[in-house]
Formats: C-alpha cells, sequence, structure tokens
C-alpha cells in the first residue's frame, strides 16, 4: 500500500517507516499538518497514519480535513499517546477507522493495517467482474468487454483501466498510476502514463456520450466519472 504518515517525532517516524518497509509498504512522511494537507493534494495515498499532537494542529483537523475535501474510502489510522476513552470516541467520530496508543507494537500495528488494506473497496479480488454498462472488466480472464466485444487492450492499458475502474470517482496522482500500473515510484517518467491514458480513452470509446468521463486534473492525475443521467 501507499500510506502517507502525520507525525511529529521523528524517533517514530523512523520505527514507523522501517514497520512499513518490512511489510512491503511505501511511506511517506510528514511532520506538520500543513505538509499533510499538501502531500493529500498533490498526491493518492491508499491509507493514512494520523499522530493526534502536532506543531501546526492536531490530528483531528487533519482527518476532518481528508474527510471533507479528499477521499471517504481512505483509511485512517491514529497512532497517538492518548489514551482516554473520549479520545478514541472522538477520532472515531471524525473519521478514523482505527485507534492503536502508543507505544505501538509492530505485530499488532502491522495486524490492523493488514485488517484496514481487507476492507478497501479499491483493492478488489483477483476474480473479480466490475459490471459498468458499456463496460464488463473481468479481472481474472483480463478481458473488457465493451457493449459486448472484447477490446483489444495491451497488459499495460488493462492494468490501468482496472485501477481506474476500481476507483470510479476518485482522483489518481499520475505517481500513484506509476506506482499501481508499472511498479515505480519514480515520478521521473509520468509522461507514460498521460500517453497510456489517452489510448485507453480511445480504444474503449470513453466518453459523456457513453455515460463516463476520463478528466485529466491539471498538475495532478486522472479521474473515472460515470456521469448519470439527468431525469
Amino acid at each position: 500500500m501507499r500510506i502517507a504518515l502525520l507525525e511529529d517525532d521523528p524517533a517514530q517516524t523512523e520505527l514507523i517507516e522501517t514497520w512499513l518497509a518490512e511489510a512491503g509498504h511505501s511511506c511517506t512522511s510528514h511532520g506538520t499538518l500543513k505538509k499533510f494537507r499538501d502531500a493529500l493534494s498533490n498526491d493518492t495515498f491508499d491509507l493514512l497514519i494520523v499522530d493526534w499532537n502536532l506543531p501546526d494542529g492536531t490530528g483531528i483537523e487533519a482527518v476532518t480535513w481528508a474527510r471533507e475535501q479528499i477521499d471517504w474510502h481512505v483509511p485512517v489510522l491514529f497512532i497517538t499517546s492518548r489514551d482516554q476513552e473520549e479520545d478514541v470516541v472522538t477520532a472515531l467520530n471524525a473519521g478514523a477507522d482505527d485507534y492503536i496508543t502508543k507505544p505501538a507494537k509492530q505485530l499488532e500495528t502491522l495486524a490492523r493495517l493488514k485488517a484496514l488494506e481487507r476492507r478497501l473497496v479499491a483493492t478488489g479480488s483477483d476474480d473479480e467482474v466490475l459490471d459498468c454498462p458499456p463496460f464488463l472488466i473481468n479481472a481474472a480472464e483480463r478481458l473488457i468487454l465493451v457493449d459486448g466485444k472484447p477490446a483489444d487492450l495491451t497488459h499495460t492499458e488493462f492494468e490501468l483501466a482496472l485501477v481506474l475502474f476500481r476507483n470510479v470517482g476518485r482522483l489518481l496522482s499520475r505517481s500513484y498510476l506509476l506506482d499501481k500500473v508499472w511498479g515505480t515510484t519514480a515520478d521521473l517518467n509520468t509522461r507514460k502514463v498521460d500517453t497510456h491514458t489517452s489510448r485507453l480513452r480511445i480504444k474503449l470509446g470513453i466518453h459523456p456520450e457513453c455515460g463516463w468521463r476520463l478528466n485529466a486534473i491539471y498538475h495532478h492525475g486522472y479521474r473515472l466519472e460515470h456521469m448519470v443521467a439527468a431525469d
């Protein structure tokens, strides 16, 4: 998973980064609320880990902002020294999905992250079938039908389409797509995302007339939207 960490303690940051790396996750860390907001405004993440007390605000403010501005589907895990029942309730009511009191334990933290990962709608499964008329996406057969006819897609184009249709309505950064489709975290060749997205739009015939729109968001990435017809 691509994880954004909001933690102002360097020792805690290094510890959590190490745990996540050992578990195969990528992590970007931010020591202030402002830097965290900037990161979420310009990139896409699968999960957020948030501390409570920050130099320029609180984790509650971070979660509230993320839920209002970014995405309700992104799981949020609080890791904080605040251990009162009312703190847990406040965090959960603000939009957190889970809560760990410091000092966090490695195996427990990774287990809770795994549980949150299983809840991700966007994770999908190897045998899922997405019915998005006029598109039918079969993950197991690596096949996309458009009005019942198979689309002629390359391996990469199919992977890109699968990520987009698993995340309908969600703004996906180019670096996120590079990670999920090409398996790289480098931002040096984001042009390939634009090229493949353009080809995919043409091959699948994604346009408002068929009820779908694939928008390029300037300086950020792409959003696949299902256009609901007006009554």
